[in-house]
Formats: C-alpha cells, structure tokens, sequence
C-alpha cells in the first residue's frame, strides 16, 4: 500500500469537499434570490445528481485508457470553473448553468476511488476506501459552518474594520460570492496537489481493451458488458453490488428532506438543533470511516462488515419516527450513520474487486453515478411521502433499502476469511 500517495488522495478529495460542503447549504437560499419555487430548488440539486449519473462512467473509463491524473485534474479545475460561476451567478439561468457545470465535471470522487483500488490490496482496500467516506464527513462538517461565517455580518465587520470597507461593502452587495470564490479557491489547492504530488498509476503504455471505451448507463449493451466483468473474485456480484450503492444512498438522501421536516412537526425542533444532528452524523462519519475501519477490517470480513451496517442503517430508518425526544432521535441517527459508514468503505471495496483491472475505473463511475441516481430521486420521495404520513418515508424507505440484506446475506457465503 502507498500510503503517502493515499494521503494525498485522501486531502485532494477532503479539500475539495470542503468547497462542496460550503456550497451545498446556500443553494436554496441562493435561488430564493431569483424567486425560485420550491420544486425549482430541487431541481436545482437535482440536475447535479443527473449529470453525475451520466458523465461519472464516462470519466471512469476514460481514466482507465489514459490515466487517473488526467481526469483528477480535469475534475478538480472544472469544480473550479463551476465555483467561480456561482459565485458570479446574477440568474437563475446562471446559476443552474454552475451546477450543470459542477455535476459534468464532478468525476473526482469516482476516479479517486479507482486511484485507491490501484494502489491497495485486498486487506486494505477498505480502509483506503474510508478515507473517501471520511472526507465526506469532514467536508459536511467543515463546510456549511464556512459557509455561515462567509456570509455572517460578523465577518464583514471584521473585514471593514482590517480597514478594507469597500471590500467589505461588496460582501454585503453579494453576499455569496465569497462563498462561491472561497469554494473555488479550494479546488484550485486540490488540483495543484494533484499536479505536483500524485502520481500516475496506470500504465498507459500498455494496450487496454476498448470495450467499456463509450460507456452509457442507459444502454442494455453496456450492463450487458459490465456483467461479464472478469474480477479477481469471480463471484458475478457487480450488478447487485452496484445496485445495493444506489438503495444505500437513496435511503440516507431520503433524510435530506423528510428528517427536518419531521423533527421541526413532531419535535419542535429549532433549525439549529437539526443542524446539530446533521453535524453529529458528519462526526460518526469522520470517527468510523477514518479510524476504526481499518482495526475492524482486520477482525471481521468486508462482507459481514457489510451486512451489519446494512441491518444498522435499516433499524436506525426505522427508528427514526418512533422517537419521542431529541436523544432518542439522536440514538436512532446513530444507528443509521454507524451503518452507513460500516456499508460505505466496503461495498466500495467489493465493487472494485469485482471489477476487471482494466475497467476498475468504469465500474467506479459507474457506481457513483448510480450512488447519484440515489441522491436525486431520494428527497423527492421523502417530500412525498412525509406529504401522506409523517413516519411513512422512514419505514417504507428501511423497507426498500432492506434489499441490501439479501445482497450482504448472498455475500456471506462468499467471503475469504
């Protein structure tokens, strides 16, 4: 394992979703500048979800032929484009056009994590992949609070008073445009990390097979190719895998619209003290998937590990409407994002272990796009069924999600240890 160039992997991506983290919270408040509607804004976050799922395969392969630098690169300084426009945004047009942008580019994380199945082995690709999973929680812990304090008048205040008013003046005048040149200046640090420090680990001088070459998810021809993936496993599990990573983010996206809404009706919960539980979560993320995954990878399986987290997160979804105070919530959270972050590092890890060395990019764009397919259609349903019946989205969601066990109870019977 090259652990210097899975620390940089690791900080690449931690910095980068830090800028996402940032402007990820001000988007809604963003459009509401416009007069966007409600459904508007979902659109908002959906279109980047949409362009994911379409691009992610397309950049995974096409850092299987050329190289995964060449693609990290392009992602980092497209996230930088995409940051400087919404920081620039003076339409709703614009603003729209910045997370097209965002979401075409945005093949980072998928490239990142074929970078890490290229320099791991089996005992390790778990933890490696934890590393992802970490600076997502770091990312949506560090961000949005940024993103208060960039647009927090205190701040300006600060700034008038290092005697720079004017520029403080325009803060005022555009008050998210900090957040947006901030976000942009982060991602330019990513891609220069990537320039300067990161090694290439496929050799390109090699003659690759071209099969996957054009991939799209929407084709029969091209799930037909990826079910005959030749993997070092052998076991035929990468269509269920892969599945398995779209129900696994679709039920935690299901909580992006339904929780709040819950614990503000049910519990009269505060904005802030939602935001602490979302803040709790990051933190279980950031505690599991970047410290404990490695000692518990090396007691149990992947594939029990797997399994466990799959049961946690469906019991903790299903909690969730039973709660009757904050701390009972907090423990049915703690559930679901203990499982979440046991079941994120090691489907990761099994995908790319059923992936053909020389397609491990194409199969890991082609689960995050499907982990983006997830994220889209996720809130949407937590809206609507929170529309019918309060608890309805949590238990109907721990319902569909619970066809995750099967995936994980199959894979039992397959493990090596």
């Amino acid at each position: 394992m090259n652990k210097p160039a899975l620390a940089t992997v690791f900080l690449v991506v931690m910095i980068d979703l830090l800028g996402f983290g940032i402007v990820l919270p001000l988007l809604p408040f963003y459009a509401q500048e416009f007069a966007a509607s409600a459904v508007t804004i979902g659109l908002l976050y959906s279109v980047y979800s949409f362009m994911q799922l379409i691009f992610s395969p397309i950049w995974g392969s096409l850092s299987d032929r050329i190289g995964r630098r060449p693609i990290m690169l392009m992602s980092t300084f497209g996230a930088v484009l995409a940051y400087i426009i919404f920081g620039l945004a003076e339409t709703l047009g614009v603003l729209f056009f910045s997370r097209i942008i965002a979401g075409v580019m945005g093949g980072n994380i998928s490239t990142a994590q074929a970078y890490i199945a290229d320099i791991t082995d089996k005992e390790n690709r778990a933890k490696g992949m934890g590393l992802i999973g970490a600076a997502f929680g770091i990312g949506f812990v560090v961000g949005p609070a940024s993103a208060t304090l960039l647009i927090h008048s205190t701040f300006h205040d600060f700034v008038a008073g290092a005697g720079l008013p004017e520029f403080a003046d325009w803060m005022s005048a555009n008050k998210f445009a900090l957040p947006g040149f901030f976000a942009a200046f982060l991602s330019f640090c990513s891609f220069l990390m990537v320039l300067l420090k990161l090694p290439e680990t496929v050799d390109t001088s090699q003659k690759r097979s071209s099969g996957m070459s054009r991939p799209s998810v929407f084709t029969p021809r091209f799930w037909r190719q990826l079910s005959q993936q030749k993997s070092i496993t052998s076991r035929g599990f990468l269509i269920p895998l892969v599945i398995g990573f779209f129900l696994l983010s679709f039920g935690e996206s299901s909580l992006y619209s339904a929780f709040p809404l819950f614990a503000e009706q049910e519990l009269s919960l505060t904005a802030e003290q939602v935001g602490i539980q979302f803040f709790y979560i990051g933190i279980v993320a950031v505690v599991i998937q970047g410290f404990l995954i490695k000692p518990l990878t090396n007691r149990f399986n992947e594939e029990k590990l797997f399994l466990t987290g799959n049961g946690l997160m469906i019991v903790g979804l299903a909690c969730i409407p039973l709660a009757a105070s904050m701390v009972q919530l907090a423990l049915a959270l703690c559930l679901m994002a203990v499982g979440k972050s046991l079941n994120t590092p090691t489907i990761t890890s099994l995908i790319s272990q059923e992936a053909d060395e020389e397609h491990v990019g194409a199969v890991m764009g082609t689960a995050q796009g499907m982990s983006g397919l997830g994220r889209m259609i996720g809130p949407t349903w937590g809206g609507a069924l929170f529309a019918i019946a309060f608890g309805l989205p949590f238990v109907a969601t721990a319902a569909i999600v619970g066809g995750t066990l099967w995936i994980g109870w199959k894979l039992q019977g397959t493990g090596s240890r």
